[in-house]
């Protein structure tokens, strides 16, 4: 059986504009993580993975460095508790 970990991030930087949201999707569809993605008021990107801890490391580490576009200033990650979320999708 596989532990099961939960991180929550906010990612700070020129993070709105630059399709992150998507390009975030897409990593966490190629990893298989489940959660969610969404923008900020304050220009920060928030999101959540949830998965194997091995994974989830890999998604934290690719929001560090984003899309091409992007320019990450600061990720600050929070370890949650699982809630047993099945998908990753685009919040709003």
């Amino acid at each position: 059986m596989v532990d099961l970990v939960r991180a929550h991030l906010y990612v700070s930087g020129r993070v709105q504009g630059v399709c992150y949201r998507a390009y975030c999707q897409e990593q966490a569809a190629a990893l298989g993580v489940a959660g969610w993605v969404r923008n900020l008021r304050d220009g920060r990107v928030e999101a959540a993975f949830e998965g194997p801890h091995g994974i989830v490391d890999q998604a934290i580490a690719w929001c560090r460095k984003g899309p091409p576009a992007a320019r990450v200033v600061d990720v600050e990650v929070r370890w949650e508790e699982p809630l047993g979320e099945k998908e990753f999708r685009i919040a709003f």
